[in-house]
């Protein structure tokens, strides 16, 4: 594991532009990356799997087009890839969609728009994306010029799989993992041998030499009863490379309750967690409402991150309820322009701050329509931006 200072080295001699950036903004990235011990797995220097590899040339792409080039199209999306799962989680964000497949041409189509938009990072889901045949072809249509990481459950994969999908170019993979209890994991999951499956995928993709990670959803009662060390203890016994931790969100009406939400302390605990783990060294403990605070990069929903889901409607990310358009209608970049004028940069949480209005837009529909996402929108609150972005931008962009 190579130290921080080497590694940004590294980082600095294969992207000697970043060098232009205002000395705030490197001052920035110097401090938050040593919070962090960078890993090197299959030649790539990681800092963590929600960003691209500091020797990458989706994180030149990155330097070049957001933060020297003032890009306003989104650094990070998502993509489902099909709806499909066997598993059915009780806070999954997916579940009550529907709508007409995209086929694997408006798949490519998407991704390939999503590139020429400035997007740097992408992030496969589902349902369960190791079920559409054509994901290797997927990955290595996106993987030239960007950082392409696999969220799975592990059902369906084989050792041959993996072994293509790193061949393909998928540099990271999370496998979801919620309890080290296997009965605990699978009620959650709604699927008998969930955490039977989840363990064997973790085995397997560490052995196609994968940086591989468990992506965990930590319920209140972990977070309240003080068992998220317990947990991670577990995942280090596993010997994963990451643990990437978020909250159950607010993202489906079971979870529009204001005792399943956590609070802002409870929150700030974790990100104490987080860099109390990564000081000793092993592994990285990479919990979202770290990176999403206003000391950091801030939420960056509708303005620097996109999510199109397995039917092709196009959301702020993955955990806000709404859509803006179809792609199946309109060109994504079209849909992209409308949402990021109704967005701003803020430094809490979309969804955790604007979920009580959910229920007043959505009306049993899943996800909200274009026209009430936007009086939605309209009517939310937003915080100052993050600090990432207050140094980049150098004020803030209100929403129009």
């Amino acid at each position: 594991m190579p130290g921080t200072l080497s590694a940004l080295s590294a980082s600095v001699a294969a992207n000697p532009r970043i060098l232009q950036a205002k000395p705030s903004v490197n001052l920035f990235l110097v401090r938050y990356m040593r919070k962090f011990n960078v890993r090197k797995v299959g030649g790539h220097l990681i800092l963590h799997s929600h960003l691209p590899p500091l020797n990458s040339r989706a994180y030149a792409r990155f330097v070049d087009e957001h933060l020297l080039g003032g890009s306003p199209g989104p650094s990070h999306a998502q993509v489902g890839l099909t709806n499909a799962c066997p598993q059915r989680c009780v806070y999954c964000y997916n579940r009550d969609r529907s709508g007409r497949r995209m086929d694997t041409p408006a798949i490519l189509r998407t991704v390939e728009a999503l590139r020429k938009m400035g997007v740097v990072w992408l992030g496969l889901t589902g349902g369960e994306p190791l079920l559409n045949k054509d994901i290797a072809a997927i990955i290595r249509h996106a993987s030239e010029d960007c950082a392409v990481k696999l969220f799975t459950t592990g059902c369906g994969l084989t050792p041959a799989l993996a072994s293509d999908l790193k061949a393909a170019g998928l540099y990271s993979v999370c496998v979801s993992l919620d309890h080290w209890e296997a009965e605990v994991h699978d009620r959650g999951r709604g699927y008998p041998g969930a955490f039977r499956e989840a363990l064997r995928a973790v085995e397997t993709f560490k052995a196609a030499g994968l940086d591989t990670g468990v992506s965990a959803v930590l319920s209140k009662e972990m977070i309240r009863s003080g068992l998220t060390e317990a947990f991670l203890d577990f995942l280090q016994s596993l010997e994963v490379d990451e643990a990437w931790l978020s909250e159950a969100k607010p993202s489906v009406q079971a979870f529009w309750k204001e005792d399943l939400v956590i609070t802002e302390a409870e929150r700030d605990l974790l990100a104490e967690t987080q860099d109390r783990w990564n000081k000793r060294g092993r592994m990285t403990v990479n919990y979202l409402g770290h990176f999403e605070s206003g000391r950091h990069f801030g939420c960056n929903a509708g303005t620097k991150m996109i999510y199109v889901d397995a039917f092709g409607e196009v959301s702020p990310c993955v955990f806000a309820p709404m859509t803006f358009g179809n792609v199946h209608d309109a060109p994504v970049e079209d849909i992209w322009s409308r949402m990021r004028a109704e967005f701003s940069p803020a430094s809490a949480c979309f969804t955790n701050a604007n979920f009580r209005l959910f229920p007043k837009y959505s009306a049993g529909r899943m996800p909200i329509p274009p026209e009430d996402s936007v009086a939605l929108v309209r009517e939310a609150p937003f915080t100052p931006p993050g600090k990432f972005v207050r140094l980049v931008n150098g004020r803030r962009r209100d929403k129009s």
